[in-house]
């Protein structure tokens, strides 16, 4: 595949993903790493200077909130984010586009 293409169609879906992954439980970023790269079979290997603007654009779109959790132990303090209602009623809007989205372009790409 060209890396290229994919790059592409990969940036198209990390908001998404992102909002989804947090629509159950606040999560910390290294967590989302970590499940967006098992829940995809690998397929999204993601940095972390790829994640925190995604989490920046999200927060700043009121899409997500975020606070620090208290450090216990020789634990470190961690930056948890949370999906709001904003956020949720936008990855019910964007699950819609999705899904009209792959349908069309799977029937264009079955057709030719």
């Amino acid at each position: 595949m060209n890396p290229k293409y994919e790059r592409q169609m990969k940036k198209g879906v990390l908001e998404m993903l992102v909002l989804k992954l947090l629509e159950r439980e606040e999560k910390y970023g290294y967590q989302l790493i970590n499940e967006l790269s098992e829940r995809s079979g690998s397929l999204f290997e993601l940095k972390e200077g790829t994640l925190y603007p995604i989490l920046y654009r999200l927060e700043d779109e009121a899409l997500v909130i975020s606070r620090w959790s208290e450090p216990k132990g020789k634990e470190v303090s961690r930056k948890y984010y949370a999906i709001t209602e904003k956020g949720r009623k936008t990855i019910a809007e964007l699950n819609d586009l999705w899904a009209r989205f792959s349908n069309n372009v799977t029937r264009i790409m079955e057709d030719l």
